[in-house]
């Protein structure tokens, strides 16, 4: 009899920690992180003329970061850093291929290939949708080639989707017009924007959303916590946009660039002549480090970049609705990312590829259970932090080699004393470190190298390179630069 009552014992104890295992798995949060291409801090929440409602309600619901940079000031080397939490290590790191290059042709390890991976190693049901690493669906093919069934990140999702339209392939869609067209099939004589009085779905993004809107409402219905990675193209180039997005601006009214010209004294090594936007082959003008284009076309870019936004930002809202309208909200971390700036005009430049402040700034949001609301974070955080902060909010252990921090003390407790307040970014030959007051750019070229410095607390606009004026400020910042080389070839 007691050997009866002991098995009994047993099997309802067995019983009671499996459904108590099951309950800890549901109650572990959900994931919700966005992706969103070329967007600079130019939401109405960072105080920008753009109107993003959906975007600012979610900044109101958790922490706004006033100042996170990108590692690298180019799409898939940017990716690459925040999917693994690392900083470049080679120049190999600062290519648009770094993931296919790092990760795409090894055999599954011991170290997760990305946060994803993590994630989907320790329970979560992993799902890509659009640009998540540098290739526009995940897959590996050319901008003119037939996809191909070989993932960018083999060992990173449980699922991992895209829907094309009209375009046919990720890079169709992702270079694409409304009427189906793009710009490889255009051979480049298209222009770097385009209005048309089409749905939402008339886009890519729109297609995009309505996938991540039906894939988010399965998921939820489903016991096993999950992470759902959605990837918008817009701002990206072309700047392409339904019409009502357009027309939620008097382009007449938008404001100019505040730093329309290249630095005093600087060296104009870190500069560029705005290639990307230029092989947009009908743009009305063409940009260039010798004068400015017009105000009255700078007006109409901005236009076009605002249009973009705003029309992405009631993508993001279609998904947070979806939250909202299941209760689920509350129980979803939420990250919103821009992959990196872009020069609107900025030092007469269109396009991204410099290490100053308009290049390396871009939006950062985190919404988390049980975390503080309405935070306006000032601390300087980077991309690589994303990685081990989504592990500690997860309940995951977190790999020992990343080079990224948790920023979970810093969504409760902003003034946290114990932050390092530096930002470390690199391009071509240079090296940039970002600190509260001073930026300090190290350039290599010839066997030598070239320094500038820009002091943000009196010039926010990098005005001027004052280098040769702080002598004292750069000896004691050198030092600081050289700790983020220490462990790269740069």
């Amino acid at each position: 009899m007691r050997k009866k009552y002991l098995l009994l014992y047993t099997c309802l104890l067995v019983t009671a920690l499996h459904i108590n295992a099951q309950c800890k798995q549901r109650k572990r949060p959900n994931v919700l992180f966005i992706c969103i291409d070329d967007l600079r801090r130019e939401l109405g929440v960072y105080g920008s003329e753009v109107i993003t409602p959906n975007i600012d309600g979610l900044a109101a619901e958790g922490s706004l970061f006033l100042h996170h940079y990108a590692q690298v000031p180019t799409s898939g080397a940017s990716r690459a850093c925040m999917l693994t939490g690392c900083l470049p290590k080679n120049k190999n790191d600062l290519s648009n291929e770094a993931c296919k290059i790092r990760l795409s042709s090894k055999a599954e390890g011991d170290e997760p290939e990305t946060l994803f991976h993590q994630l989907k190693r320790n329970g979560y049901y992993t799902v890509g949708i659009g640009k998540i690493s540098h290739y526009a669906d995940g897959y590996l093919y050319g901008y003119s080639k037939p996809v191909s069934q070989k993932l960018e990140l083999p060992y990173s999702w449980s699922e991992m989707l895209f829907d094309a339209g009209k375009w046919g392939t990720g890079w169709n869609a992702f270079f694409g017009y409304s009427d189906g067209s793009n710009r490889q099939s255009r051979s480049k004589e298209v222009k770097p924007y385009e209005c048309a009085d089409v749905p939402d779905d008339g886009y890519p993004d729109g297609l995009t959303a309505n996938l991540a809107v039906s894939k988010l409402k399965e998921l939820l219905n489903r016991e096993q916590p999950f992470c759902l990675a959605v990837g918008f193209f817009k701002p990206h180039l072309p700047f392409a946009a339904p019409q009502k997005y357009w027309d939620m601006y008097d382009e007449k009214k938008l404001l100019l660039s505040p730093i329309p010209d290249l630095p005093d004294g600087c060296s104009k090594l870190g500069f560029h002549n705005s290639d990307e936007f230029n092989g947009y082959l009908l743009g009305e003008e063409k940009a260039s480090l010798n004068q400015r284009v017009s105000d009255a076309y700078a007006r109409k870019l901005r236009h076009a970049y605002y249009a973009c936004i705003s029309y992405v930002d009631a993508q993001v809202g279609k998904l947070l609705d979806v939250l909202r309208d299941t209760g689920e909200f509350d129980n979803t971390i939420i990250v919103l990312w821009g992959d990196h700036g872009w020069h609107l005009g900025d030092h007469r430049i269109w396009g991204k590829h410099t290490l100053y402040e308009t290049a390396l700034s871009s939006a950062l949001i985190i919404k988390a259970p049980m975390m503080k609301k309405g935070v306006k974070n000032e601390r300087i955080v980077n991309s690589v932090d994303i990685y081990p902060t989504l592990m500690d909010l997860c309940g995951v252990q977190c790999p020992k080699r990343l080079d990224g921090n948790s920023l979970i003390e810093l969504l409760n407790d902003p003034k946290d004393v114990d932050w390092k307040d530096v930002s470390y970014s690199y391009f071509n030959n240079a090296v940039s470190v970002r600190v509260p007051k001073y930026r300090l750019i190290q350039y290599w070229h010839d066997n030598d190298s070239v320094l500038e410095l820009y002091q943000y607390n009196k010039d926010t606009f990098e005005r001027k390179d004052i280098s040769k004026n702080k002598s004292k400020i750069v000896k004691s910042l050198l030092p600081i630069l050289k700790e983020g080389c220490m462990n790269t070839a740069f």
